[in-house]
């Protein structure tokens, strides 16, 4: 029997408007006192068309058929899934307390800069040349 213990675990804000519909935010028309809400962009509907092999349409609607849901629906629920997957995998990770205190450490004790960084910080930026 495998038994896993989580002592510490750290999540950071993750910001997720752009990305959840039911959490889209609604903006405040220009005129804020007397003027409707206007649905913040991301909310707003659009489409996507896609060209697929027969082999693949085909599985994708037995899946559907299996969960109860549309095409349509299966295939946003699954590309919204794996959106959200790659976005939390470039933003959250879970350390163990012994490494997560060492991570703190590092962050609060970073290393002298060394001269690649020195010369990086003297370069005038693109911006202003």
């Amino acid at each position: 029997m495998l038994f896993f213990e989580i002592r510490m675990v750290r999540i950071d804000i993750v910001y997720t408007t752009g990305h959840f519909p039911a959490m889209a935010k609604v903006r405040p028309h220009a005129d804020h006192e007397s003027g409707p809400a206007v649905p913040d962009r991301a909310a707003a509907k659009g489409s996507i068309n896609l060209r697929i092999e027969g082999g693949t349409r085909q599985l994708i609607d037995e899946a559907a058929a299996l969960l109860g849901k549309t095409r349509t629906e299966f295939m946003i629920d699954s590309a919204r899934t794996l959106a959200i997957d790659v976005l939390l995998d470039q933003r959250l990770f879970v350390l163990d307390a012994a490494r997560f205190d060492r991570f703190v450490d590092a962050l609060d004790d970073p290393p002298a800069p060394g001269p690649k960084l020195r010369k990086l910080l003297r370069r005038q930026p693109a911006w202003e040349g």
